[in-house]
């Protein structure tokens, strides 16, 4: 979770006396900061525990009703909140209470008196810290995002769609409920590349992907499976229900051409569905496979199809047998 820049701006001072926490939000403020208040250590946990919370706090040790350094103890444990970097101030000079002041979650500690130019110092400090995090994580999504999603079309990879396939597979012994399979293909996708050119062949491939993620449900996925084939995985989804989602992408795909570079190009798919029921269990090999040979039926059908595989042929399930 990363923040809008701003929050990096704003700095929640914690401390009860009011002169100290006057001078603390006159300095903060001739430095650029946007200033929060805070007299005791259950106003600055509730302001912490905000979404929109400041990312940087001074928190003063000793304060009425809960300790900074409990305020630090309890912010930690928000596993769902950005990061804040917190300076605890105190004028507890001991070793041993900076280590207690460190252990609690606090990143610096600052004796007072303080020198208003180490606590700017230290401030900007925070910030770079903060600044540097933000980018490990953004690169960190970045690249998860890279590894799970097809890079043209943005929705899920291969991997991750036959993982969930095998996870919703699994969720039916465990439930015993239906779910289905969609094997999409787009209809003479060949001839869109070699009329249209490779790029407008990219461009179909997009819209296409787009208008799935469209029509299918909340709950619904689908990813690219290779190539101009798409799968969707339909949890909780009977043979009526598989067959009316595939409808409506079919009918989605077919009522609007795709515009690229000024060329009005006309595209239909062709839909194979499978369905494990409680009474037929199909694992997800012979999902991909009854709804390849679905798709093979409506391509051969005409296209622009939906067409329902027959399980009838399947040899039992060994694993239900046992």
């Amino acid at each position: 979770m990363i923040p809008t820049p701003d929050a990096k701006k704003r700095v929640l001072i914690g401390e009860d006396d009011p002169i100290s926490r006057r001078l603390l939000e006159v300095l903060l403020v001739k430095w650029g900061f946007e200033v929060e208040l805070a007299a005791t250590g259950l106003e600055a946990l509730q302001v912490l525990e905000r979404i929109d919370a400041p990312r940087l706090a001074l928190l003063d040790w000793m304060m009425p009703g809960m300790e900074g350094t409990e305020v630090c103890r309890k912010l930690r444990e928000l596993k769902d909140r950005a990061y804040v970097y917190v300076l605890l101030l105190s004028g507890r000079t001991q070793k041993e209470d900076l280590l207690q002041g460190l252990d609690s979650g606090a990143d610096d500690y600052l004796t007072k008196p303080f020198d208003s130019q180490e606590l700017r110092a230290r401030l900007h400090v925070g910030r770079r810290i903060l600044d540097l995090q933000d980018k490990l994580i953004a690169t960190g999504e970045e690249l998860l995002f890279r590894a799970t999603h097809d890079n043209l079309t943005g929705i899920s990879n291969r991997g991750v769609i036959l993982d969930n396939l095998r996870r919703e597979r699994a969720r039916q012994e465990r439930g015993g409920a239906a779910f289905a399979i969609v094997l999409a293909d787009i209809d003479h996708f060949k001839y869109v590349n070699d009329t249209y050119g490779h790029l407008a062949g990219d461009a179909v491939l997009k819209e296409i992907a787009s208008r799935m993620v469209t029509f299918i449900r909340p709950y619904d996925l689908v990813g690219r499976y290779g190539g101009e084939e798409f799968l969707i995985l339909a949890p909780s989804s009977d043979s009526l229900g598989a067959i009316t989602l595939a409808e409506r992408i079919r009918n989605a795909i077919e009522e609007k051409p795709v515009i690229f570079d000024g060329k009005v190009i006309s595209v239909t798919a062709s839909f194979g569905i499978a369905v494990s029921t409680p009474s037929q269990r199909l694992d997800a090999q012979q999902m991909i496979r009854v709804a390849d040979e679905a798709l093979y039926t409506a391509k051969a059908n005409g296209r622009n199809r939906c067409d329902l595989a027959s399980i009838q042929i399947l040899a039992p399930d060994p694993a239900l047998s046992s």
